[in-house]
């Protein structure tokens, strides 16, 4: 039991916003914060692992990426992209063919950024694996991101104890984040008549209805125009420290420049 000035002393590091950017977000109290556990939900194919890439890359923090649902060719060749300004067909050939001396020193600049690519890991690898990083970088993640949660092995055998399983996963993730003192982001799905991506999805519309658990839930629906062009709309459904709106209609607009991975944020969000 902590008196108030003992809380003062043992928060640590808990409720520091991660650096951002997302400053459109930034304006609802939308941050990623330490000590905290997130969801940001989406259909297929909508952006959700680029956002997590990009507050991963961007952030300049230490960062544990378990990429369950991208492999290695995949990461590297956004993660080059998003460096190095170098567009994503050019950069897709240059790490099939190895072709990467001239870049790097710009992808050695982000060494505290690790990845594990295990497609089904369990709670003890993920364990194992952030107590690995702990040991020998002298700290712990500052951001650990699960893409997506629903690859971790829970063990569930049918549709009611795999709802079961993702809500002790979200216990087990933000038990995590209040020990590690890390922001715990994981990207999760979303119910069927949202998942091609081409609306606002609300709160309701997450997969296994796990809203219940984490501190902040943000939801990204998609615009097409006739030129192929995309723009990501990232709505803040949930949000204990801030301004949220649970129906998904309030959003902040990025344009989306699938050719350099690049999210561009338009200026006025929608209401």
């Amino acid at each position: 039991m902590f008196s108030l000035p003992q809380v003062r002393r043992a928060r640590g590091e808990s409720g520091e916003p991660l650096p951002s950017p997302f400053p459109g977000l930034e304006k609802y109290e939308a941050q990623f914060r330490r000590g905290e556990f997130s969801i940001v939900a989406a259909g297929p194919g909508t952006g959700k692992s680029m956002v997590a890439l990009k507050e991963a890359i961007e952030c300049n923090r230490p960062v544990l990426y378990f990429s369950c649902d991208s492999n290695a060719a995949t990461q590297l060749t956004r993660a080059g992209t998003m460096l190095t300004d170098i567009p994503s067909r050019i950069m897709k050939t240059k790490v099939r063919e190895d072709d990467l001396d001239d870049i790097e020193n710009i992808l050695a600049e982000r060494w505290w950024l690790r990845f594990d690519f295990a497609a089904q890991p369990s709670i003890d690898d993920v364990e194992v694996k952030v107590a690995c990083y702990t040991e020998v970088y002298g700290l712990a993640p500052h951001l650990i991101v699960l893409d997506n949660i629903t690859n971790l092995d829970n063990e569930a055998g049918d549709a009611e104890s795999f709802t079961f399983g993702l809500e002790g996963m979200c216990d087990w993730a933000n038990s995590m984040a209040k020990e590690t003192g890390a922001h715990v982001l994981a990207l999760h799905h979303v119910t069927g008549e949202f998942s091609d991506g081409l609306k606002p999805i609300p709160l309701s519309g997450i997969k296994g209805k796990i809203g219940r658990v984490p501190s902040m839930v943000l939801t990204i629906h998609k615009e097409v125009d006739g030129m192929n062009g995309q723009t990501l709309h990232i709505s803040p459904v949930k949000n204990r420290e801030g301004f949220s709106d649970p129906s998904g209609n309030t959003f902040v607009s990025y344009r989306f420049d699938t050719d350099r991975f690049s999210l561009t944020e338009i200026e006025e969000a929608a209401f």
